[in-house]
């Protein structure tokens, strides 16, 4: 990886030596070796020698190439872009195998190459280090990070992409792409490893050993401890997908299904046509999903991420200490109708737990904003013939929360409705509960002003209820209730349904950044 040989511009009478004896077959190469092009080029008894022998320096030691697409006799498939991105290179320059500067072209045709085991490139890509919890801290010697190596990675979606870093070790954690339409349900993972130069003053890391087989397919579920691909967004001036502002996040549970008008349980007895339910490629609460609106995101963790409300209930002037609406949405990274659904226990577990992670950090970002004045509602339809768990949660007064007027709301429209009784009670992951449910967490914080501040002690406390309505097929459920109740306690209900309270793309950029600005101090997907 980088730089085989020293900077031709600084190079000793010791580093001419090794050359010459290299070339001459005096220095053992014991394995097969690959080298690519790093920040500068080679010395020109190398490129001299490369010219007569068909890219072999000695016995074992390869030109990879500048602009490379390889396949090795065992099968994998090796893609490597060696050198600094130059913009201002030619066309004719950039054919030119030596020099270490590469244009966007050479990227843009690497791209042919649709896939790749292992991917080399000398600089990093564009924001991969978004949404990573792994420290590093950048030496004096790092090149800019690269839009076009990023794009490169999206399109190959290679199973290891390997840079470098001359002073510090960096392996981000694993991130799985979004699926192709040959294999729609399937989650190709790549793992970013950055390598130390040989012999760093540090001792970081420099050599890494790994297996991989080629033939392997890419998983049918997210592992554990994958995030979403940090350089899905990379490109913020891509155009709109069509028709993509009719489906984006919106907090309407069922709009996200193939049978958008179904509002209710129905009675029994009551016959309907189902439809398949959607892939997660299909699913809009899925970040596979290639119609995403990736600017209503705001963090992303390993389990869950949070997004800004399609549609808000509440405005940027509800809650003038916020300056935002403040409507927000926690959604598992795994596509399931219900947390209970999620197979496996132990991603089902730390599901939950991150979902209330986020909802604590809101808490405490709520707190400190309007200093104590503001409390959260929570609220969740959990149904096995839903499309994607997820829970909404909105700002509320505080007293409005102590006085038990929220819980009395929820109460009163459930008994106009001739809805089962609430009763209190925590559901934790909710697999425990035998049906399906309609679950309310109401908070509110400590009446100690100024306690809840960014990164204090009493960030996020508070006190909090749980309630829980049993769901059947013997009564029509709204499945809009707790924004309908919201709506009334708060005076909105002409802001009822999401799709009254459409905003225009820029308005929802504007309210998610305004959102992040807010919530850095208390989001723990941030790099520390």
């Amino acid at each position: 990886m980088g730089d085989l040989f020293a900077d031709h511009e600084a190079t000793t009478l010791e580093d001419k030596q090794i050359v010459s004896d290299l070339i001459a077959g005096k220095i053992d190469i014991p394995l097969p070796t690959y080298f690519t092009l790093g920040s500068h080029g080679l010395p020109q008894p190398v490129i001299d020698r490369l010219e007569d022998n068909t890219g072999e320096v000695c016995t074992n030691l390869y030109f990879l190439g500048k602009r490379t697409t390889i396949k090795t006799s065992e099968g994998i498939k090796i893609v490597a872009l060696g050198g600094v991105l130059d913009p201002n290179i030619t066309v004719g320059a950039s054919k030119d195998k030596y020099p270490p500067y590469y244009s966007g072209g050479d990227a843009h045709v690497l791209k042919g190459a649709n896939t790749a085991d292992i991917l080399i490139t000398n600089q990093w890509p564009t924001d991969i280090r978004t949404a990573s919890k792994v420290s590093f801290v950048p030496g004096d010697q790092e090149s800019t990070p690269q839009r076009c190596i990023a794009e490169l990675c999206s399109t190959l979606k290679p199973r290891y992409h390997f840079s470098t870093s001359p002073t510090a070790f960096f392996e981000r954690e694993p991130f799985f792409h979004v699926p192709n339409e040959s294999a729609p349900d399937a989650y190709p993972i790549t793992r970013f490893l950055s390598l130390a130069a040989y012999n760093n003053p540090t001792k970081q890391k420099w050599i890494y050993a790994f297996s991989l087989d080629p033939t392997a397919a890419p998983p049918v579920a997210i592992p554990p401890g994958t995030t979403a691909s940090p350089l899905s967004f990379t490109d913020k001036k891509r155009p709109a997908l069509p028709d993509q502002s009719s489906y984006r996040f919106s907090t309407d549970s069922h709009a996200h299904s193939h049978h958008g008008n179904d509002h209710s349980y129905r009675r029994k007895g009551a016959k309907r046509q189902k439809a398949a339910p959607p892939t997660p490629s299909e699913c809009f609460f899925c970040l596979s999903n290639p119609n995403l609106a990736s600017h209503l995101i705001t963090s992303i963790g390993d389990n869950a991420y949070l997004t800004t409300a399609k549609g808000p209930l509440t405005t940027d002037s509800s809650y003038p200490s916020l300056g935002f609406p403040g409507h927000m949405l926690i959604i598992p990274l795994t596509h399931a109708p219900t947390l209970a659904s999620i197979e496996d226990a132990e991603t089902r577990q730390s599901t939950y737990a991150e979902m209330q992670q986020y909802r604590r950090a809101l808490h405490g970002m709520l707190a400190s904003r309007s200093r104590g004045k503001l409390g959260a509602v929570t609220w969740e339809v959990s149904r096995q013939g839903g499309v994607h768990a997820h829970w909404q949660i909105l700002p509320v007064m505080a007293e409005q929360v102590r006085r038990g007027l929220v819980e009395a709301a929820f109460k009163v429209e459930a008994e106009n409705e001739k809805y089962p009784v609430f009763v209190k009670k925590d559901l934790g992951d909710g697999a425990g509960e035998m049906g399906d449910f309609f679950r309310v967490m109401v908070w509110a914080p400590e009446e100690v002003a100024g306690e809840d501040s960014p990164g204090g002690e009493g960030k996020g406390k508070g006190k909090e209820t749980s309630w829980m309505l049993p769901l059947d097929s013997s009564f029509r459920f709204d499945l809009q209730f707790g924004r309908r109740v919201m709506a009334k306690l708060l005076g909105l209900e002409k802001r009822l349904l999401w799709q009254d309270c459409a905003q225009e793309q820029l308005e929802e950029v504007r309210d998610a950044e305004a959102f992040k600005e807010a919530f850095k101090d208390f989001d723990f997907a941030l790099d520390e």
